[in-house]
């Protein structure tokens, strides 16, 4: 029994000793840390306002986590990544970080002023399991000696300013899980095969290039592959078969060339698959019919043909949601009976030759957004919108539909509309009233619309775009108007509009684009910001406009 009493007292002193100890940090560390807050030259996040005092582990260091020794195991900096926010750090990455030999996990992040160039120190961090300097505005090559880092488990660079190669080097880190390196300016080609544990890898947004090497076919545990956004040319690599775990497959905006293969059917975990904006031909597979629990499929701007496997996709696929053919060298006539009766949330066939009347989806209220441009539709369109109480986005442009647009009622939560070049008419008055703030972008150009702009456009309060040019709009430009204090793109050029410019659009801060050529405007347009900064042709072939771009008006 004295024996169990004296073990419980030195295991308690051991405790005792050992919770005192954590709070009293490295003078080493601290001194590490220090050296990083001297590089900064201004910190409006406040975290670094707490690093005060001689004691980095007591919990009062906002971000920094020590272990028991003492010995600084976490440094977590992470800003709100937005760079319109107030909140950033200003200065550079201090080299002195590269002392924290203990550091398990290191995460600086959001903080949009930071610059210069990684620490080549870093090096040093043979502990360091997650390396995280995401969204930020550091600059320079990634370096060499970050492969030395063999623990690495998390590598995350993306959203900064890095430029050259994607380091050789990489292919020793056996242990890591993801690589993220997109939105950089990375450039050079890829060799990252050895990393055979990977399982996420995005490297989209950069301008790499050569073409997309078969052993990326070999990471078999890979379940999200981002190539999206770069210069890669030549074929898909048929080794991409192997890749059984994989959910998602950005490949688009590329320059790859050939056919998709039938091997894309073996991909049966896929749930995205995009490869919009490339040069592939050939046909769709059946096989992709066999992806059960692909969502969103994305084939979108390249140059597939006819025909579909239309038979295969009517029964296969159970789980799509979104689909978007568009642009290719498709000749569908109709839209395929396995789009019209199905549950999808994205419809975008633009560009697919189809004509006839607009379609009848069976289960409209499913739906979000709709693309179906550049066709040939014929006859009205008021009942297209009919139960369609999800929908976000309308895109039916360059067609021949005609109608009255005030037959049109609109669903509530519609913030993108776009029917331009078609053959509509009636008055804006209905249509807009109709409609509560969503309203985002409003694109109405080369139609046949009559009447006058209305008043009540001063309710559409999200309002980014307004292109109405190319009618026969009269009247007035109303004053409410300059109510719309969001609103980017203006463009009401080529109606009979008459009187003047309002004085009060010079309060539309964001204006980025105004149009007011050929109509019947006069008197002197407003001067200032923005108004007076557009190019004279904005204000060209009207009645009697005068003043800054123009020439100066005759007030004698």
């Amino acid at each position: 029994m004295q024996i169990c009493t004296w073990v419980c007292k030195i295991l308690i002193i051991f405790l005792v000793f050992g919770y005192s100890q954590a709070q009293m940090c490295s003078e080493v560390d601290r001194a590490a840390l220090v050296g990083f807050k001297a590089r900064i030259l201004k910190d409006t996040t406040g975290i670094l306002s707490s690093w005060i005092g001689k004691d980095c582990c007591g919990g009062d260091w906002e971000g920094v986590q020590c272990d028991l020794t003492g010995r600084v195991t976490q440094v977590l900096l992470q800003g709100p990544g937005d760079k319109d926010n107030g909140v950033y750090m200003k200065g550079v990455i201090s080299p002195t970080l590269g002392d924290l030999k203990f550091l398990e996990i290191l995460v600086i992040s959001g903080m949009k002023r930071l610059t210069g160039t990684i620490p080549t120190s870093f090096s040093g961090l043979k502990r360091l399991t997650q390396l995280v300097l995401e969204d930020n505005s550091i600059q320079g090559t990634i370096p060499l000696s970050l492969g030395q880092l063999s623990l690495l488990q998390t590598l995350s660079l993306s959203g900064n300013q890095l430029t050259g190669p994607i380091p050789p080097t990489f292919q020793k880190l056996k242990k890591l899980l993801q690589l993220n390196l997109a939105r950089n300016s990375l450039s050079g080609t890829l060799n990252l095969g050895n990393m055979s544990r990977l399982q996420y890898l995005d490297l989209s947004y950069n301008m790499l290039s050569g073409t997309i090497p078969v052993s990326l076919g070999h990471l078999s545990d890979l379940m999200s592959l981002d190539l999206s956004n770069n210069r890669f040319v030549g074929p898909i690599p048929d080794s991409f078969s192997n890749l059984q775990k994989l959910l998602d497959l950005s490949l688009n905006n590329n320059l790859l060339t050939g056919q998709l293969s039938s091997w894309v059917g073996r991909l049966k975990s896929l749930n995205t698959l995009s490869l919009g904006f490339n040069q592939l031909v050939g046909q769709i597979p059946e096989s992709i019919s066999q992806l059960h629990n692909l969502w969103y499929l994305n084939v979108s701007r390249n140059s597939f043909s006819d025909p579909l496997p239309n038979d295969a996709l009517s029964k296969g696929i159970p789980s799509l949601l979104s689909i978007d053919l568009s642009y290719n060298k498709f000749n569908l006539g109709t839209i395929p009976k396995w789009v019209t009766n199905r549950q999808l949330t994205v419809i975008h066939l633009a560009g697919c030759n189809i004509n006839g009347l607009l379609p009848s989806f069976t289960k409209q209220n499913s739906i979000t957004s709709i693309d179906l441009s550049d066709n040939q539709f014929t006859g009205g369109i008021s009942s297209l919108f009919h139960n369609m109480s999800t929908l976000q986005k309308a895109k039916i442009s360059n067609n021949q539909l005609k109608g009255n647009l005030s037959a049109i009622k609109l669903p509530s939560g519609l913030a993108l509309l776009d029917l331009h070049s078609n053959k509509l008419s009636g008055s804006l008055s209905g249509l807009l009233v109709s409609k509560g703030s969503f309203l985002e972008t409003i694109d109405l150009s080369n139609n046949e619309i009559t009447g006058t702009i209305p008043g009540t456009i001063s309710k559409l309060t999200e309002l980014k775009k307004l292109d109405i040019s190319r009618n026969r709009i009269t009247g007035t430009i109303p004053s409410s108007l300059g109510n719309l204090s969001n609103l980017e793109w203006l463009d009401i050029s080529i109606n009979s509009i008459g009187g003047r410019i309002p004085t009060n659009l010079l309060v539309i801060r964001h204006l980025k684009h105004v149009n007011f050529r050929t109509n019947k405007l006069c008197g002197e347009i407003p001067q200032g910001r923005p108004l007076n900064i557009f190019p004279s042709a904005a204000y060209a072939h009207n009645l009697c406009l005068c003043g800054k771009p123009l020439p100066p008006c005759n007030h004698g």
